[in-house]
């Protein structure tokens, strides 16, 4: 799991699950694909730590650990658009 995160005044432990399916539900991930997943250029410019990625045959999952201050929404707008 995910460690505190220690702030000048405060300490978190935010957790975030998410699931993004493939189009029309395609199977088209294969192994290599969940270790080829980029996303420390994401990890460097926001306060997002990625715990475990994961991927199934039609739908990749996401442990993301992040500061209060993110929205949930900004969070998923960011993995989004940079993962690829």
């Amino acid at each position: 799991m995910g460690h505190h995160i220690h702030k000048s005044h405060n300490k978190s432990l935010l957790l975030y699950h998410l699931v993004c399916p493939i189009k029309y539900r395609r199977s088209v991930l294969a192994k290599d694909v969940e270790e080829s997943l980029v996303c420390k250029s994401i990890e460097s410019r926001y306060e997002i730590h990625f715990v475990e990625i994961g991927a199934d045959d039609n739908h990749v999952h996401f442990l993301i650990q992040s500061v209060p201050m993110l929205s949930v929404k900004s969070i998923v707008q960011a993995v989004k658009s940079i993962t690829v």
